[in-house]
């Protein structure tokens, strides 16, 4: 039997991930049924369950890979990159962007509804609000941020406005003149 490389197994997972994004987006957590993400990878159970201990860590993955993703950007360029970005895929038709906006609204709804997943995605959000925080404080320090309101009040600022765009673009309403927007927030921020 020939070795599996560490890159095929890789590949796979991510394969895995991004067939799994959409399946959650399109039935919700609780209607992407085992046989629902083996339609969706074109991968047996065995084979998606190799990865990923069960359906509910399968989810996880998702969504972490989704928060890693965004922290990755946001400690680099910012929160508001993070919704330009998002802007623009939306813009773009990118098939991926539904499931990704999905995926958010699912992990919204659980940490609603489930005490347990909200107790564990807690853990796993506070690194995009870190990210945030981090990056307003440097841009403070660098004389960029406006510095009469505190870093924690336009961190909540800046998360308000992307779950607003999240929501806006997940309902399919249309992204108009989103990007002007974006600019007003921006400003908002800035010194």
């Amino acid at each position: 039997m020939p070795r599996v490389s560490q890159d095929q197994l890789e590949a796979r997972r991510h394969e895995i991930l991004s067939a799994a994004r959409n399946c959650f987006a399109r039935f919700g957590y609780g209607g992407a049924t085992v046989r629902r993400l083996e339609e969706a990878t074109g991968m047996s159970r065995g084979a998606i369950f190799h990865h990923f201990r069960d359906k509910e860590h399968l989810f996880l993955a998702v969504a972490e890979d989704d928060a890693a993703s965004m922290a990755e950007t946001v400690a680099r360029n910012g929160l508001v990159q993070v919704m330009r970005d998002l802007l623009a895929r939306a813009g773009n038709s990118e098939g991926d962007t539904a499931g990704w906006l999905g995926t958010q609204l699912e992990v919204a709804h659980r940490r609603r509804t489930d005490a347990a997943f909200a107790t564990r995605w807690a853990q796993r959000s506070a690194a995009i609000a870190d990210a945030t925080r981090d990056r307003l404080q440097r841009q403070r320090e660098a004389g960029v941020l406006r510095d009469d309101v505190p870093v924690e009040v336009l961190t909540q600022f800046l998360e308000l406005a992307y779950d607003g765009l999240v929501l806006h673009l997940a309902t399919g309403r249309p992204a108009g003149e989103l990007s002007a927007v974006l600019d007003v927030v921006e400003d908002a921020v800035r010194r």
